[in-house]
């Protein structure tokens, strides 16, 4: 039988001075220093994981009022199964008996900042739960279970419970908010990437990203495809500064510009300087570095342009790495201009890397070190391009990366293997 609690909402710390016989304490009884309270609500919500905050949720009630307590997520109209168990999971009733009780009760059981004490089938040892809704707002995430071999809490102890709840649900909240934020950051991002320009068929190319902790948060790192006139391909790749929606909205324009400017077929340092003046007459719009590529099979030549972005590696051959130079511009968006072109050859079955820098950037090294890890690097001769940037992304363990990771290969064909120039 479920009897109900109607709670006041008073802050008194769970476990006020339980009596050394195990009873029921009164509620002028001495209370649990303000100290524990204090130390068991900063330690919720110390990341932006549901699970995580659960789990945390879970466990400070334990410390605080010890037996048992998990978290009874609520999933679409109904609850799931427990999760996030702390202490002696025996304790606790079945999931299924709690998810019964809350339903015959009405929705206020839970829409409502009600608790309901569930009291353990006659003939069994005493002892129950106390079911304390998880709501923050108009929302409800789940139910708060905690269970003890004694009877029902005193009214400051289901008072702290609630007052845990309330903080865990809001908790619970800014992580589903985040999450939200997350997938929408991610899809827009994938949908981006999915659908770059095509090189034209002299110029093999390959990308791979990789989002930082393979987390469906991402940023602003971008790669992209331009076909131009006479067999000539540009090649970019960029990085946005920061994380998230906000990063990956100013990539797509960004990258909306580059199209737009490139189609003009101009040097790459004037497609990067119409690029930063667009950029630097929107005052919301994130700098972002930018590396440019126009790569011509046909002269076996490329030209090069840098916003603020690492230079790019070519591949020779032989299996050997060097690192290219390339005059370096200020970032996009700074409105400083200044961008300058450079012209290398690229010779057939030589491959051009271009990459962010969360590729080869450590915590605590020098760039320059990182990028002569790069550059160090062997590949057995006459690789494809999807075998290097394997090779690339493995031997740099940037799966593990710090930072999001974008990077490009590519390599021109021979002349007796290119197909005939487009225009």
């Amino acid at each position: 039988m479920a009897r109900w609690i109607q709670s006041r909402r008073r802050p008194v710390p769970v476990g006020a001075g339980r009596r050394e016989d195990g009873g029921t304490p009164a509620a002028t009884e001495p209370a649990v220093p303000i100290g524990a309270l204090r130390d068991a609500l900063a330690g919720l919500g110390t990341t932006l994981d549901e699970a995580t905050t659960c789990t945390e949720l879970a466990r400070a009630v334990v410390v605080l009022a010890g037996g048992a307590a998990a978290v009874l997520r609520r999933t679409g109209d109904a609850p799931s199964g427990y999760e996030a168990v702390a202490g002696d999971a025996r304790l606790l009733p079945d999931a299924r008996r709690v998810a019964a009780a809350l339903r015959t009760t009405g929705p206020q059981a839970m829409d409502a900042h009600r608790a309901a004490w569930l009291e353990r089938s006659a003939g069994a040892p005493p002892g129950g739960a106390l079911c304390t809704p998880l709501t923050s707002g108009d929302e409800t995430y789940g139910v708060l279970v905690w269970a003890r071999d004694a009877g029902p809490p005193s009214e400051p102890e289901a008072e702290q419970l609630a007052l845990l709840a309330e903080r865990g649900a809001s908790h619970i909240r800014h992580a589903r908010a985040y999450e939200d934020v997350s997938r929408t950051a991610g899809d827009l991002q994938r949908a981006l990437l999915a659908s770059p320009g095509r090189p034209h068929p002299n110029l093999d190319v390959a990308i791979r990203y990789l989002p930082v902790g393979g987390s469906a948060l991402v940023g602003g790192d971008w790669c992209e495809t331009v076909r131009l006139h006479f067999g000539r391909t540009l090649l970019v790749v960029g990085d946005v500064m920061g994380h998230g929606l906000e990063a990956a909205v100013d990539m797509s324009a960004y990258r909306s510009s580059l199209r737009y400017i490139a189609a003009s077929d101009l040097p790459p340092h004037r497609v990067l300087r119409q690029m930063d003046d667009i950029a630097s007459g929107e005052a919301d719009r994130r700098p972002a570095t930018c590396l440019l590529a126009r790569v011509d099979p046909g002269r076996g030549q490329m030209t090069l342009a840098s916003a603020g972005h690492l230079p790019p590696v070519l591949i020779t051959r032989d299996g050997g790495a060097t690192q290219l130079p390339v005059p370096v511009g200020p970032p996009l968006g700074t409105g400083l201009g200044g961008y300058e072109s450079a012209t290398h050859v690229l010779a057939p079955g030589e491959i051009l890397v271009l990459f962010t820098d969360g590729l080869v950037e450590r915590r605590g090294e020098d760039i320059d070190h990182s990028l002569a890890r790069l550059a160090a690097l062997r590949f057995p001769a006459g690789k494809g391009v999807d075998d290097v940037l394997e090779t690339i992304v493995d031997r740099l363990d940037a799966g593990h990366a710090e930072d999001d990771v974008a990077v490009l290969a590519a390599r021109p064909h021979s002349r007796g293997q290119e197909a005939s120039p487009e225009v």
